[in-house]
């Protein structure tokens, strides 16, 4: 059994929130690039100009890249041969959330009750942890500052399965039509397929987190990311809502089985500034 201290989790939670803040990844920054080159609009092309020298600038000067420092997600891989020792493991993961938001001068925008008084809590806590025990003696943290304009928009819907596959295309298609420049495009496109109703929503959560771009394994599913793209990037929205042919750099798409009565389909989008960091103890 190997140990971990309950420290390194506070310390590593904190440093990764503050540059997901500042730093775009590089597959996002090369994704931004590509859709500059193909952009037809002169508009347009100017907006990724700017989201371009916004990223050169925050990571310049350590500055966040939007206002929106967002909610506070949280992803736990927890190896099962791992033992944290010195105390809660969620208290720690929210110190870091408290810890990096003050320390990187980070917008505090979580409200302690949603539907009254709506009091900010001041340090961005609480975070939403998600945990996954898996096979090892690691534990991964991945943390994503999940932006209000993007998240949003998000939206779940459980089909019948007689809509099966075109069902979904449209479905997916009609929520970022309908989204339009609220998310600020150019998105990414997390979906989820399958399992419950909360299962495919984390799926299109989850799908954000792949290298932009990269298709699923599954050929069948990768195809299925492929068309929808491809209707997307024929909206007319473009970068920003300018009406460009660029609305979305990519269509990440996730799968899981589910009952024979039910087809649940959520659609979870990111904003151009697809923040989120990840580290291994």
């Amino acid at each position: 059994m190997r140990e971990i201290k309950i420290d390194s989790v506070t310390k590593t939670v904190a440093h990764l929130f503050e540059h997901s803040c500042y730093y775009l990844p590089e597959d996002v920054l090369t994704a931004l690039k590509k859709a500059r080159e193909e952009e037809e609009s002169s508009v347009c092309r100017n907006v990724f100009d700017r989201m371009l020298e916004d990223a050169e600038i925050a990571g310049r000067e350590q500055i966040p890249l939007c206002q929106d420092t967002g909610l506070a997600i949280v992803w736990l891989e927890l190896g099962q041969e791992v033992h944290v020792t010195g105390g809660d493991l969620y208290a720690a993961v929210n110190e870091g959330v408290r810890r990096g938001y003050a320390n990187g001068y980070l917008r505090k925008s979580v409200v302690r009750q949603p539907f009254s008084a709506r009091v900010n809590t001041k340090d961005n806590t609480p975070a939403d942890i998600w945990t996954e025990v898996v096979p090892g003696d690691k534990l991964k943290i991945t943390v994503m500052p999940k932006g209000g304009g993007s998240e949003n928009m998000s939206r779940l819907s459980v089909l019948t399965p007689a809509m099966g596959r075109q069902g979904i295309i449209d479905y997916v298609v009609n929520r970022v039509d309908e989204s339009g420049s609220n998310p600020c495009p150019p998105v990414i496109v997390g979906v989820g397929i399958g399992g419950t109703t909360e299962k495919t929503m984390m799926l299109a959560k989850r799908a954000l987190l792949r290298k932009v771009g990269q298709p699923n394994p599954d050929s069948e599913v990768a195809e299925l990311e492929k068309e929808i793209l491809w209707r997307v990037n024929n909206l007319g929205i473009g970068a920003m809502g300018y009406g460009g042919r660029i609305t979305a750099l990519a269509v990440h798409a996730e799968v899981f089985p589910c009952h024979i009565a039910s087809l649940p389909v959520a659609v979870c989008l990111m904003c151009w500034c697809d923040r989120h960091r990840e580290a291994t103890l």
